[in-house]
């Protein structure tokens, strides 16, 4: 599952489970069927459906946004998370791309999207008398200062649609970003991985009035014999 996957997991709530996989005889770039690319377990490929695949097509198949609207994207979702060294920012992290992406996936979204661009050229344009785009990062931060908070008593769908769209935008800044290879690097995160238990610690095993045996739990946390496979004998003995 690759990241705008789980993006989409995140606002949809998930998507329907339980459906058939179908397999079909759609080709990929490299010729080879997507039953095929799923099967290899290829890295492109790997977790998606045929009829995932087919959508993920027609939607890269269409445009959203020009190149200006794309352009003006980048310059706001770097003003929400500016890049930090030595990873970089979102731009690095694909999120224009992936605002594109979701904006085609979930119609919805569309609208405002569109809308608050062209809200923010027209603010940029009546305060500085330029694009939003083109502006300094104070004035641009200055715009951004009006509409990044909303009133919570107030039902957001009933706001200003520039607040909606700064709303959804950040969201889909920070989680596109901290959902991407650099973002994950930014973090430090490092997956499942290998330590060394010590076991429960003492003041919670003081707690509970309970102690272990030395000779069990020299064998439990010998971290020498990590990759020795337990064995037990016939009476459920602990060997190894």
């Amino acid at each position: 599952m690759d990241r705008r996957k789980s993006l989409q997991t995140l606002i949809l709530g998930g998507a329907a489970a339980g459906t058939g996989l179908v397999f079909n005889s759609c080709r990929t770039e490299n010729a080879e069927t997507i039953d095929e690319a799923i099967i290899a377990g290829s890295d492109k490929y790997f977790g998606r459906t045929p009829e995932e695949l087919e959508r993920i097509e027609k939607i890269n198949a269409e445009q959203l946004f020009n190149e200006h609207e794309m352009e003006t994207i980048a310059s706001l979702a770097i003003v929400i998370l500016p890049p930090k060294e030595p990873h970089g920012g979102p731009i690095e992290a694909g999120v224009p791309d992936l605002v594109e992406f979701m904006g085609k996936d979930i119609p919805e979204m569309a609208p405002t999207l569109l809308g608050g661009l062209m809200w923010l050229d027209h603010k940029s344009n009546t305060e500085f008398g330029t694009e939003f785009k083109s502006a300094t990062l104070e004035q641009k931060k200055q715009i951004c200062d009006e509409i990044c908070w909303h009133d919570i008593e107030i039902p957001l769908e009933k706001q200003p649609l520039e607040i909606q769209f700064f709303y959804m935008m950040r969201g889909l800044t920070v989680t596109g970003y901290y959902t991407s290879e650099v973002g994950i690097a930014e973090l430090g995160y490092k997956g499942n991985s290998p330590n060394v238990w010590d076991g429960v610690p003492q003041d919670v095993l003081d707690q509970h009035g309970v102690a272990y045996d030395p000779a069990w739990i020299a064998k439990c946390v010998d971290q020498s014999q990590r990759n020795v496979i337990a064995e037990w004998d016939e009476n459920g003995n602990l060997l190894t």
